[in-house]
This record gives C-alpha cells, structure tokens and sequence, in this order.
C-alpha cells in the first residue's frame, strides 16, 4: 500500500484547520523559506545560523509552543540544588531581534510533503523550500507497565525540562525519613546517554545532606550504561551503601509500577516507594512519525553528511529524533548536527559554499561537589552513517583537581552552547 504522505495530527485537527480557512504565511516575499520545527538545541541552532549566515537572503520561520525553553542538559544539577531553574530558562526574544528569525509560539500539527507546508494548530499554513525539524522526543505508552503520561504527576519523568523537573525536586525534598527512592532507567537509545546516572547523583547528593538514611534502587533494563566504571566508583567513593542498581541480570529488565499505590514491582517483588522516576522507552517527536520521517525504530534516519531525511530531501532532521549512527542523543550534538544542516540548507538555497560535515560531542556529568566527568569524540559522515572518529573519557583515579577542571569546563560550555542557540 502506498503511504499517504499528507499527516495531520488526528482527524479533528485537520477538520478545524479546513473549516478555520487557514491564512497561508509568506506569500510572494520573494526568499527561499525555511521552516524550523522545534527550539531547542537543533532547532534554535540551526534558526540562528540559517538566519544569520545568509544575512537576510532566506526567510526563517521558528515554530514552537513554549516561550520559554528549559535546557534538559544542565537540568539534573537543579534537582540537585547546585542551580536554579531560571539558570536554564531561555527566550527566543534574540532570534527574532537580532537575527530576524520569525518565532511562532504555536504547535505544528501537520505536514504535507507534497505541498511543502507545515499546518499549525492555531490555522495557519507556512510554506517552505527547506523544512528543518528537531521535535525531540516522546514517550512509547505501554514500555512501563502501568505507566503513562497521566501519571507523569505521581512519578515523574523529568525527561523533559520544566515542571517536570521541579515536581521531581520537590518530591525528594520531601521525601520520609529513611524512605525508598526508585528510578525506572530506559532502555536503549535514549536522550542523554549518562543523564539518568548523573540524576542518581543529584539525588544521592541531596538525600545525604537531608535524609541520609534514605535509600536509592535502579531498575535498568541495561547490562551497561555511559560512564559506568565513574560513576559507580563515584557512587562508592561519596554515597557508599545508598544507592543499589539492578541490571536485567537481577530482574531490573522486568518492571511494572502502579503510581496509585505507589508502588513497584521488580521481577515479581513489591516495593513500596517514597519517589518514583519513571523514565520511558523513547521515540522521536509526534511530528516527525505523523509525517512518515521515522522508520521502525521509532527514529528518523537521514542523510549524514547534510542531515536530510532518508524520506524526504526537502527535510533535514535533528539531534534527538534522528537514527543517525554513532553520536548521543545529545544537547551538544544536536548542536553540531544543526551547523552541518544549516550550511547544506545554505548551499542548496543560496548557492553558498558547503564544506565537508564535521561533527563533536562532549557528555559532562557532575558525580558530587565539584566533582565532574566526562565522555566525548568527533565523527565524521560516511555514506551510512555519522562515524565515531576517536574519543576521550574521564579516567578513575582523577585527582580533585583535575575533576574540579573538568566541572569548571562544562559550566563554560554550558553558557556558550545556550548562547549559539539563542545569541
């Protein structure tokens, strides 16, 4: 059967759009048109650059519902109490004063491939030449028994950066004396990598100053994790005896959870808990599957060397919604993904030069006070995939000094990143 191309979020959506008479944005402006869905670190990135390094020549359209962004990197050290929320807390006022992006807090609802339009919920139609879309992630309903988005309120996910994060910090803080915190850690491929055992960290960190008797238990449906050997000793070194990690092995592979009694079933043994963090099997963003961009593992694949679709040439898709190889599902490499995109998308409207895609990625994670870790590589586009060159790790044995240095980095790293996304 061949496949409609023309997705609409449900029947109702595209009903009201139809019967709304949509206005279709920038007729006859006379510029190639860009449209970017999603502002976070792909899509804010590759907005800027498209933007800026054609100095008007292609007219960029940002489309995302949030006037606010909250960085999910950097995130756990709220939790953690080692920042506050306003420290990840971003506007677009930038993109559109400085750089002339046209942001439009809206959702985008559809996307027809044939007519080059993307549909937003408010009725309105935005025509483009190129289509960048960077919608993240969502959740697979049914990878936790007994866990769905509306039980995000009892056990929270967290996974995206917000409310979420602050009733997760709030929870703990409130924790019982002496009282079980567990985390239902996803299986692969996931959204940051080593961000579930960094937030075991945090926790840890906060439960040893607060309630020191608390306890921590990890379900994870993984025989291994980014950073393991680090963070494990970490773990020993500063919260020894509070937190214990089950892997498949020892039934972390077979859980179920019943946020009403608040309770968790590892393996067929119950656990009453104080705290619940249910972190889901991911897929990428809505939009992307409703425009037929994923394929069966729930990702996008694309072209590596422009960032394309593998469905569509006049798609390039980004960061965490991408099955793209060798690179994270990452902030930083949603970052490096973007400036790779943004020139293809250059060269192809404007006839710019287009250098050869280059791509990096550093993971940091903070184990306690300044104590700080990290993991990365560069990669380079091959024809099947983005290709881990070489890499580096955080070894054990690290001297205070040496992981002070390497907490300071990604403080800077922090603020310069949030300032190529958003100016």
């Amino acid at each position: 059967m061949k496949r409609d191309r023309r997705h609409f979020l449900g029947a109702t959506a595209a009903l009201t759009a139809t019967l709304a008479a949509p206005t279709v944005w920038g007729q006859g402006s006379g510029r190639p048109k860009v449209v970017v869905i999603g502002g976070g670190a792909g899509g804010a990135t590759a907005a800027r650059y498209i933007a800026k390094d054609s100095d008007g020549g292609i007219d960029v359209t940002l489309v995302e519902p949030s006037r606010d962004f909250y960085t999910c990197f950097f995130s756990n050290l709220v939790i953690g109490g080692f920042r506050e929320m306003a420290s990840i807390r971003h506007s677009y006022g930038k993109l559109a004063s400085e750089f002339g992006v046209n942001v439009v807090h809206d959702w985008a609802i559809g996307i027809d491939r044939d007519a080059k339009t993307v549909t937003l919920a408010g009725g309105a139609v935005l025509p483009y030449d190129r289509l960048v879309v960077s919608p993240g992630i969502d959740f697979v309903q049914g990878s936790v028994p007994g866990w769905d988005v509306s039980a995000q309120h009892a056990m929270p996910h967290a996974y995206k950066a917000g409310s979420q994060t602050e009733l997760l910090k709030h929870q703990i803080e409130a924790m019982p004396e002496g009282g079980l915190f567990c985390m239902i850690a996803p299986p692969n491929p996931f959204r940051c990598p080593p961000g579930p055992y960094e937030r075991i960290s945090m926790v840890a960190h906060v439960l040893k100053e607060r309630n020191p008797t608390a306890k921590i238990l990890v379900a994870d449906p993984k025989e291994k994790f980014s950073k393991q050997a680090l963070f494990e000793d970490g773990w020993e070194t500063h919260y020894g005896g509070m937190i214990e990690r089950l892997g498949p092995d020892f039934g972390g592979g077979n859980v179920s959870v019943d946020p009403a009694a608040m309770t968790v079933d590892i393996d067929g043994e119950v656990n009453e808990v104080a705290v619940c963090n249910v972190i889901p099997k991911q897929k990428a963003g809505r939009i992307a599957e409703l425009a037929g961009l994923a394929d069966e593992t729930g990702f996008c694949p694309v072209v590596p060397a422009t960032m394309q679709s593998r469905m569509d040439e006049n798609i390039h898709v980004l960061g965490d919604a991408t099955n793209q190889g060798d690179m994270p599902k990452s902030g930083f490499a949603a970052n490096s993904q973007a400036k790779v995109a943004a020139m293809a998308i250059r060269g192809a409207l404007t006839g710019s030069k287009v250098f050869p895609a280059k791509f990096t990625n550093t993971c940091w994670s903070l184990i306690s006070p300044e104590n700080g870790i990290k993991v990365g590589a560069t990669y380079e586009a091959t024809e099947d995939k983005i290709a881990k060159v070489d890499g580096f790790i955080s070894q054990l044995g690290e001297d205070a000094d040496q992981r002070m240095e390497t907490f300071v980095e990604s403080v800077g790293w922090y603020s310069g990143i949030t300032t190529d996304m958003f100016g």
